[in-house]
């Protein structure tokens, strides 16, 4: 490793950096659309606070637990070799600090949602810490990260009803967010192809090459698309949410337009844009409660 950390203010930036806060983008939106979905109408405020608190906390630890199961990995790769723990910015006691941290305020704010919400709380961090074991395995690794990641609108929808009441109306979302999760994922994966290839790491990518996993990207995005336009369907009903569902659809056409030559940008502009235009879907679409 080179590099030595940071001190003072370098030191936020540099934790995170090493949590990448900005990913949280992807989670929020779906969370919260979820509990409008099951409550028909905003959230009180302490039941957000708390919404927030633990979506965020268990983002943070979740993306701890990924840096540090992958750190040799990243030390070896071009294009991640920079990230905190590989250039010995961050010391790994540092990074186990920052997941107990995150991992209390994840706990208990589960724990003052509901006592449900505590017993299912360490299913969506068995899943973050089993999701970077799976590409040492399986071309598969991208619906993990979907299922792992499909647990943002299971959490808002538990933390709204504090109970598995009607649990099956969240099913649309749920399947959108694997569906969505794995496609933009397997962009992603597009960036490590060669190095993957190289290290024996397994993606779609390595599996079948770089357009024909871009294809398979794009069909399972139009699969998350339909499962969007059933939630409207069976569930929203109002005809303003289909300007939504409609910028939605524009959105993942970019998306795989551009997705060869920008994958980053596809990957993270593109699906972070998705996401709040997906809380705006929801949004628009449910019956408010008077």
């Amino acid at each position: 490793m080179t590099g030595k950390p940071a001190n003072g203010p370098n030191r936020f930036s540099t934790y995170a950096g090493f949590v990448k806060l900005e990913h949280t983008v992807f989670s929020l939106p779906l969370i919260f659309s979820a509990a409008i979905l099951r409550l028909h109408r905003w959230p009180n405020l302490t039941l957000a606070g708390l919404i927030l608190v633990a979506a965020a906390s268990g983002r943070v630890m979740a993306m701890g637990f990924n840096r540090l199961i992958d750190a040799e990995i990243d030390a070896r790769n071009p294009r991640t070799h920079r990230r905190e723990l590989p250039r010995g910015a961050m010391q790994r006691r540092e990074a186990w600090m920052i997941v107990a941290v995150a991992g209390a305020f994840y706990v208990t704010s589960a724990a003052m949602i509901a006592p449900m919400c505590l017993w299912l709380s360490p299913i969506p961090v068995a899943l973050f810490a089993l999701y970077p074991f799976l590409k040492r395995f399986t071309a598969l690794a991208h619906l993990g990260l979907g299922l792992a990641w499909s647990m943002a609108p299971l959490g808002g929808w538990l933390a709204a009803a504090r109970s598995l009441d009607r649990f099956h109306n969240v099913a649309w979302l749920w399947l959108f967010s694997v569906l969505w999760v794995t496609g933009f994922d397997i962009i992603y994966a597009t960036m490590d192809e060669a190095f993957d290839r190289k290290a024996g790491l397994h993606s779609l990518p390595v599996a079948i090459g770089k357009r024909p996993a871009l294809r398979v990207a794009a069909f399972v995005h139009a699969i998350a698309f339909v499962m969007l336009a059933l939630l409207w369907y069976k569930q929203l009903y109002q005809d303003a949410a289909l300007w939504w569902l409609a910028a939605i659809g524009a959105l993942f056409i970019w998306q795989h337009v551009v997705a060869a030559r920008r994958p980053e940008f596809a990957f993270f502009t593109l699906n972070g844009v998705i996401g709040f235009l997906v809380f705006g879907f929801v949004l628009a679409g449910v019956p408010f409660n008077a």
